[in-house]
């Protein structure tokens, strides 16, 4: 079984800088992909920015120049550096990871509780 633990979400102003964390455990063989996901209110969940073991990146264009994700392949955990944010960044943001788990070797993709970021006008 995989889990994903997300944290660093949080109050802040408009403009103001916040980091996301997401740690991945469990049955891992190989964690190919990791990335973020928000759902805003009254919204569908959307893309924010993914990130390959390998370093391959996609991003959002409404987060484009403002976040950066990046990962520490040996700690399982991937980040999401967030500056100059905006009101339109609130959102419950979800952790998500494309892993093979190593008690099958299927392709399962996993999903985090949720880490809830606000942000102030």
């Amino acid at each position: 079984q995989v889990q994903l633990v997300e944290s660093g979400g949080g109050l802040v102003q408009a403009g103001g800088s916040l980091r996301l964390s997401c740690e991945a455990s469990g049955s891992i063989y190989i964690n190919s992909i990791m990335g973020w996901y928000r759902q805003a209110p009254g919204k569908q969940r959307e893309l924010v920015a993914t990130r390959t073991e390998r370093g391959q990146t996609t991003y959002a264009e409404s987060v484009l120049g403002r976040f950066t994700i990046s990962r520490d392949n040996a700690k399982n955990t991937v980040y999401l550096q967030m500056s100059s944010l905006k009101p339109e960044d609130t959102a419950v943001y979800y952790c998500n990871a494309g892993v093979v788990v190593s008690t099958t070797f299927e392709y399962r993709e996993v999903w985090g509780q949720g880490t809830l970021v606000t942000v102030s006008t």
